[in-house]
């Protein structure tokens, strides 16, 4: 469960909490392959993959797209 950022926080700029599922998920997923295709076993930085999603999106570095 993600406590920082809020969710309603992260909500907001993803429009609903099922888009908000996706992208957190699938952008961590992104993190996790990255790393692994460097030859880390552990994503680099003081956060878990889920977490550092989180705070991309809220930074806008990860935007919901519409198709």
């Amino acid at each position: 469960m993600i406590h920082e950022p809020s969710v309603d926080m992260l909500v907001k700029k993803t429009g609903n909490r099922y888009a908000l599922c996706i992208v957190a998920a699938k952008r961590a997923r992104q993190l996790i392959d990255d790393a692994h295709n460097r030859g880390l076993t552990e994503v680099p930085g003081p956060y878990k993959p889920i977490t550092a999603a989180a705070y991309e999106i809220l930074e806008g570095r990860v935007t919901v797209s519409k198709y």
